[in-house]
Order: C-alpha cells, then sequence, then structure tokens
C-alpha cells in the first residue's frame, strides 16, 4: 500500500518535471509604438557581433525572437536611441510614444525590471543633469550640486538588488567620469560669463557672406537685439533646433529683435570651401531656414569664433540694440527660458 503511495507520488513528481518548459534559448521581444518613425525597428550592440531589424506593423506593433548574450543592447527606431537588456529566456514587452520618447518607455514581463532600470537611469540623468539651471551657478555651487547628484545616482543605481549585477557596477562606474565630463562643460559655461560679463561691448564680425548674396557686419544690426545662433550642416544638435528657431522667427516677426545664423562649414568639415557653401545653400533652402543667414569666412577659426571661446555647437548668443551682451551663452530656442529672457527684456 505505502508502496503504491509512492510510486504514485513519485509518478506524479516526474509529471511535473517532464511538463515544465525548458529555459528558451531565444529572448521574445515585443511592443507598441505610439506616433512610430518608421517601419522597422534596429536591435544591435556595440560589445559583440549582433545586428537585427525588425518589423513595425501599421498600428505600431511587433514581435520577434532574439538569440542574445545576455547585456545591454541598442534599439534604434529611426529616429532617436534607446538601450534595453537582453537575455535568453526573458519575454518583454516595449509601451513607447515617440512624442514622448524617453519619459513614456516602460517594459513589462519576464526580465523587463532590467530595461526598466536602464529606461528610469537616463530619465534621471536628463532630471538631475539640467543644464539651463546649473549653468547659472558658481563654482563652488556647482561643486555642491554635482556632489549630491553623484550621492542621488548611486542611491538609485544600488537600491534594487534585483537588477542584474553587470548593470549596477556598470551604471556606478559611470558615475564619475559622468560627473566630471558635465563639470568640464559647466565649468566652461561659468567661465563665460565671467569673460563676457553681461553689459560689456561684444566681439564683432565684419563681412560675413550673406546667403542673399550680400555682405553683413554686426554693426549694421544696431538698434535691436541680435539672437545670433552658430552652427553648422553636420551638427546633429543644431538641426534639433530648427524648428524651434523658426517659430521664433515667426512669432517675433516685426519686433525689435534681429535672428542672425552664423554657420562655421569650411574645408575642414568638407572635401573644399566651395563644397562647404554648397552644402550650407542647399539646407537654407532644403530647410527653408528664414533670418539673416551668414557664413564664417574661416568657418570655426573665424574671429568672431574665437572672439566668443566656441568650442562646441550650436552656440547661441544674445546681443542688445547697444552692441552689449545680453548673454554669451544664451538659451537654445527650445528651451522655455528664452522667451521669458525675451519678455524679460520687453522685447
Amino acid at each position: 500500500m505505502y508502496l503504491k503511495k509512492w510510486l504514485l507520488a513519485t509518478s506524479f513528481i516526474l509529471i511535473i518535471i517532464s511538463c515544465k518548459e525548458p529555459q528558451k534559448n531565444y529572448a521574445t521581444f515585443s511592443g507598441n509604438i505610439t506616433n512610430k518613425n518608421s517601419d522597422s525597428l534596429l536591435i544591435r550592440s556595440n560589445e559583440r557581433p549582433f545586428y537585427k531589424v525588425i518589423k513595425v506593423n501599421e498600428d505600431g506593433s511587433f514581435k520577434d525572437t532574439l538569440k542574445v548574450e545576455p547585456g545591454v543592447y541598442n534599439l534604434f527606431d529611426g529616429e532617436e536611441y534607446t538601450n534595453l537588456f537582453l537575455k535568453n529566456g526573458h519575454d518583454i514587452h516595449l509601451a513607447l510614444d515617440t512624442k514622448n520618447f524617453d519619459e513614456s518607455i516602460t517594459y513589462t514581463g519576464e526580465g523587463a525590471q532590467h530595461s526598466n532600470f536602464i529606461a528610469q537611469k537616463y530619465v534621471l540623468q536628463s532630471e538631475l543633469f539640467d543644464l539651463d539651471k546649473l549653468k547659472n551657478l558658481n563654482a563652488t555651487e556647482l561643486e555642491t550640486e554635482l556632489s549630491n547628484i553623484k550621492q542621488e545616482l548611486k542611491t538609485f543605481y544600488t537600491s534594487d538588488k534585483t537588477i542584474d549585477s553587470s548593470l549596477i557596477a556598470l551604471a556606478v562606474n559611470e558615475i564619475d567620469p559622468l560627473i566630471q565630463q558635465f563639470r568640464n562643460y559647466l565649468g566652461q559655461a561659468i567661465d563665460l560669463k565671467t569673460q563676457f560679463p553681461k553689459g560689456s561691448k561684444s566681439p564683432t564680425f565684419e563681412d560675413y557672406e550673406n546667403y542673399n548674396g550680400s555682405k553683413t557686419s554686426l554693426s549694421e544690426l544696431k538698434g535691436k537685439y541680435v539672437y545670433i545662433d552658430v552652427w553648422a550642416t553636420w551638427c546633429g544638435p543644431c538641426k534639433v533646433e530648427i524648428p524651434s528657431l523658426k517659430s521664433l522667427e515667426k512669432e517675433y516677426g516685426g519686433k525689435n529683435i534681429q535672428f542672425v545664423s552664423i554657420s562655421i562649414d569650411d574645408n575642414m568639415s568638407h572635401n573644399s570651401w566651395e563644397d562647404a557653401k554648397e552644402s550650407w545653400r542647399n539646407m537654407i533652402q532644403e530647410k527653408e531656414l528664414r533670418g539673416i543667414q551668414l557664413l564664417a569666412p574661416k568657418g570655426g577659426q573665424s574671429d568672431f569664433v574665437q572672439d566668443y571661446k566656441i568650442s562646441g555647437i550650436p552656440r547661441f548668443i544674445l546681443i542688445d540694440p547697444n552692441g552689449n551682451i545680453v548673454d554669451a551663452d544664451a538659451p537654445r530656442p527650445s528651451d522655455p527660458n528664452l522667451v521669458a529672457l525675451f519678455n524679460e527684456l520687453n522685447i
């Protein structure tokens, strides 16, 4: 009797074990994208040879399987990038609205917590490294704020012990280099305010080539505020600001302000000066750029660029009607603080 019960119990256990699904040797990745940017997604890795295109349906849905080594993979939707964590056996689902790309990313399913950790990390970094806020601090205040940011990042990275240990280690190891990168950048911004104080005389440019065929000098624009965009056709962040700049030009048309764009395209970034000019003229026409469109005669080596110590673009400068500096590192067109500044100046 006891032997029979033991055999039945043993048989039941064996049935349960045999019915249990074996570990999958692939990851399943599915999702729904609102306002999709393209008809496909690209998954690739910087650390290993992996490259796969996933079809996105008309309604924004997609699903595919991927045989992967455990690790971080890059996802590109045709316009923007993000990273996620993939491992064989995972079954994760992505919800994304491209109109609010990073902030809308949410993963669900088996293994989703690791990719959610990455998505939340990027959002937290974006919130903490508020450039417009940090640029207004002095050197001592900046160091205090960077120290606080470092501690907040470390606390977040190490608070959830269910996250893959390699992801936590990677995030923690990134903190100091990231802090130093922002320290260097923001230190330059703070130095600019010291070197170019509000109310001081602005450096000038003379006889820069105008898209309309004439020559333009800064002195000709006196009597109005001048908002200058220093950019180049090859500069991705510069092009991101174009729609906002065009909206501002339309909104402030006829008011006491001139919008000037100075391209630093040159023979160092193109095959020749003629190629640089052609790229500059083509983009103005293609993007229907407005305002005063100028080409710096020596690109990044032009006097105006050097005098303003411009080492990275885009760079925005606001000058008052008397030719004096309002802000040598003004807010970008997409930054609401720029309109607030215009309002403060009664433009």
